[in-house]
């Protein structure tokens, strides 16, 4: 369990909270790749075909980015094709075993075989008991969270899964992010985004969500960025937090 004292508590600094001090949130919107999804194993897919593993992450980040930076200049693209295309930029040049259009699809189709974390079973079931609205919301389709979810039998969990691809801006854009809130039909502030990612803590916060930060490798949070209203270790340790809020 996270250190009590370690965590920061709510506050209006970043967004309205209720007048009445901290409240348990009615819906929870959870991000899926990283958050949900241990993606460690798409590191293998990258040695499968002779490319070193660490280019993993570096090919996940630059995806990402490339999103973000469509959505600054009010374009947009699926996720789909803009992970084939930086997957295109990352393996040239590489010494691969076979050709770079073979490892594209070798290395796309690990999605469709992820897990979830450790700590997520048990987190989703706890979260659930509580009685709150659990909904995705992610950058990718909501095909790969629909087959995370299903593999993992925690399908039944979720309202509904959604993906930027309807809102027509990624995260960390505020219009993602009310998207979610409109479909489910919640205020900001009844709402809390839920993720690993710093970057979509900040956005959430920005759109007038409450935040819970994710951080299963007890790293620090960047200070440049708006600070989470929940800081827990796991899921688990999330529900831990909410279930003693009125």
């Amino acid at each position: 369990m996270a250190n009590d004292a370690a965590r920061p508590s709510l506050s209006s600094q970043d967004h309205p909270v209720s007048p009445d001090g901290p409240r348990r949130p009615a819906l929870l919107v959870f991000d899926v790749n990283e958050t949900l999804s241990d993606m460690a194993p798409m590191s293998g897919r990258f040695e499968d075909f002779g490319a070193p593993a660490h280019l993993a992450a570096s090919w996940f980040a630059g995806l990402l980015r490339d999103g973000f930076a469509l959505s600054t200049v009010g374009a947009t693209d699926t996720f789909a094709r803009i992970a084939a295309e930086t997957l295109r930029v990352s393996l040239h040049g590489q010494p691969l075993d076979r050709g770079i259009e073979d490892a594209i699809e070798h290395i796309m189709a690990g999605f469709t075989g992820l897990g979830v974390h450790r700590d997520v079973p048990d987190g989703l079931r706890a979260l659930s008991s509580l009685g709150l609205r659990l909904v995705t919301l992610s950058n990718g389709s909501t095909s790969v969270a629909e087959g995370l979810l299903e593999r993992a039998g925690l399908r039944d969990h979720f309202e509904a899964l959604l993906s930027v691809e309807d809102a027509g801006i990624w995260k960390p854009a505020a219009g993602a992010y009310a998207h979610a809130l409109t479909v489910c039909g919640v205020d900001p502030m009844d709402a809390v985004l839920v993720a690993v990612h710093p970057w979509d803590i900040d956005g959430a916060a920005r759109a007038g969500l409450g935040t819970a930060w994710i951080n299963r490798s007890d790293g620090p949070y960047p200070g440049h960025f708006r600070t989470p209203d929940h800081h827990a270790r796991s899921l688990t340790d999330l529900a831990d937090q909410l279930s003693v809020l009125g």
